[in-house]
């Protein structure tokens, strides 16, 4: 079999199947395992990440507005791979290739590849894509303990934090400039971790929050995990939300409970890392029963 993966949390997925070997196209942010770098690099960002959040976030909407991609596949290569399966998402335009350019290069192959298309929008959805791989790729059987596994450790989480009879107010913000709650996903993670998320919807896309929502909200604990980005490029984001009007009389700043996390890592990507996440989270919203998580996944800001 010869995989093309053409979204980070595909390639996370259909190595954790112990399909590695099988995998040979990424994308150039497939980063884990370290072994995925060693992959030929067939989708690109049309977007230079160094940029500024604000112009960032102004260039995607601009590209979306005119209809353009994002993302660039490097068709000549996908055809020199002649992959047998496919893996892709019709979730977000933002995350990787739209669908229908994935469907279009596909047909220019000698052969048809089977797709497999991941949308996510919860926890349960990527346990289920998990499975979907892995039927896919007949790897049932690992697929089924490693979503076991999951689930288990999900369960740990909620059952110690719920020893506590504290519940903080959490803000996970995805973007900096503008400000993005995030979505999907993250709400129920920090659900699980003993915190209540009032900001971000569970099951629905990021969506850009005035300032003044967030300042009201007054949120005790602020994890601060920008998409795409690392924990050092999140650290660097800090200073956006220094500037605005009230940031210093909010509770999580008074506290000292202000996170930049690795978001690219544990929290964008809708892949077994997100239980990692959880777990993280779990650390920062109850240190007094969860251990602190290591210091290239998370650090204090404030």
């Amino acid at each position: 079999m010869r995989i093309c993966c053409l979204l980070p949390s595909a390639t996370e997925i259909a190595f954790a199947l112990g399909l590695g070997n099988e995998v040979v196209g990424v994308t150039h942010e497939c980063d884990y395992p370290p072994e995925a770098r060693k992959r030929r690099v067939v989708v690109r960002s049309a977007i230079d990440p160094l940029r500024q959040s604000g112009d960032i976030d102004h260039l995607v909407r601009e590209r979306l507005k005119e209809k353009q991609s994002l993302y660039t596949l490097d068709l000549a290569s996908f055809q020199e791979l002649e992959p047998d399966f496919v893996i892709t998402q019709d979730l977000c335009d933002v995350c990787a290739l739209d669908y229908d350019d994935v469907a279009r290069a596909a047909e220019s192959l000698l052969r048809r590849p089977k797709i497999v298309s991941l949308a996510p929008a919860t926890l349960s959805d990527v346990f289920t894509d998990i499975e979907t791989v892995g039927a896919a790729a007949a790897r049932e059987s690992a697929a089924a303990a490693l979503v076991a596994d999951l689930r288990r450790r999900v369960e740990r989480v909620r059952e110690l934090a719920a020893r506590s009879d504290q519940k903080p107010r959490v803000a996970c913000i995805e973007w900096a400039d503008p400000i993005y709650p995030a979505g999907h996903w993250v709400p129920e993670m920090v659900e699980i971790a003993g915190g209540i998320d009032g900001l971000g919807n569970k099951g629905e896309p990021a969506r850009p929050t005035p300032w003044e929502h967030v300042r009201s909200y007054a949120p005790e604990v602020i994890v601060l995990m920008p998409c795409g980005f690392g924990l050092e490029r999140a650290a660097r984001e800090a200073p956006l939300l220094y500037r605005l009007e009230g940031w210093h009389d909010l509770p999580a700043v008074k506290r000292g409970t202000v996170y930049a996390v690795d978001g690219s890592a544990y929290f964008n990507r809708p892949g077994p890392r997100l239980i990692d996440g959880i777990e993280i989270l779990a650390g920062l919203i109850h240190p007094e029963i969860f251990p602190p998580p290591s210091g290239d996944a998370a650090r204090r800001l404030a």
